[in-house]
């Protein structure tokens, strides 16, 4: 009975392969699984149901701007703890490890630069600081980016990426709202144009404030865009939402929202609408 021996050796299984960590991502909207590289080649949108992935400063400035143009502005300064706020760990312990994890001294980028070699003041915020959260700081550079825009007749622009004001600092936050929105009023008296761009999230004070006066209110597909959160409103008038409720497309339909611009046409239609302010006929 030898012969029914196996005189083989047996086949070996392959090594598992491991997949590095962030090769893959998973759309947040529709499940896909997407090759990480060809997603940035996309500009981080699905390619399969056009989802708009967040993206930080860094992306956007790349994204809108002519090479080598963009130039910052107030890149020093640095938030206070004023209150002495302390959650579960102190705000300025927060803040550092914030500063120290992001690369970023705030939740705001300032700069000039070139949009299809217009001139332009722009405000970026980013989201994973803190949220986007406007603090003191946030306010005070948006508030010198205004008077840049107004020192250099350049049109402005806000590209608002924020859960509201910031916590940390109580009613210093608050005030910002005021204080930005004093600035927007001077651009507009001295028909500076300040063009809006709102992307995913636009919250709370910071929509309640300058993201919503705008000359021109662009959104970025599916946004979410308001001032409390769905839940807390349900909550409050005790009433389902309509679908799609403080979305992008709801908004534009219901008139706060001035036309919706895919990201891969971001910088053209931008382009297009300084070129129409700057005409002087």
């Amino acid at each position: 009975m030898d012969w029914f021996k196996r005189k083989k050796e047996a086949l070996k299984p392959a090594d598992k392969k491991e997949l590095p960590d962030g090769l893959w991502i998973k759309c947040e909207s529709c499940g896909e699984i997407i090759y990480k590289k060809e997603l940035e080649k996309r500009l981080y949108v699905c390619p399969k149901c056009d989802y708009h992935f967040r993206i930080g400063s860094e992306q956007y400035i790349d994204l809108l701007f002519d090479k080598d143009t963009f130039e910052e502005f107030n890149a020093n300064i640095t938030a206070a703890d004023p209150l002495n706020f302390k959650d579960s760990k102190k705000y300025s312990d927060k803040y550092k490890a914030t500063v120290k994890k992001t690369g970023m001294n705030e939740a705001v980028v300032t700069g000039t630069g070139k949009i299809e070699k217009n001139n332009v003041v722009m405000a970026l915020m980013d989201f994973k600081f803190l949220g986007g959260s406007m603090g003191s700081v946030v306010g005070e550079k948006i508030s010198r980016a205004a008077d840049k825009a107004l020192e250099t007749k350049s049109p402005l622009i806000i590209l608002s990426s924020s859960g509201g004001a910031r916590m940390h600092e109580g009613i210093l936050s608050l005030m910002q709202m005021a204080k930005t929105s004093a600035k927007l009023a001077r651009l507009a008296k001295n028909h500076i144009p300040y063009i809006s761009l709102l992307t995913n999230p636009t919250t709370g004070g910071t929509t309640a404030s300058y993201a919503m006066l705008g000359d021109v209110h662009i959104a970025e597909p599916g946004a979410l865009i308001g001032f409390a959160g769905p839940r807390v409103i349900k909550q409050t008038i005790g009433q389902d939402l309509p679908p799609g409720f403080q979305r992008s497309e709801f908004l534009q339909e219901h008139g706060f929202v001035d036309i919706i611009v895919h990201r891969h046409e971001l910088k053209q239609r931008i382009a297009k609408l300084l070129e129409f302010f700057a005409h002087t006929n």
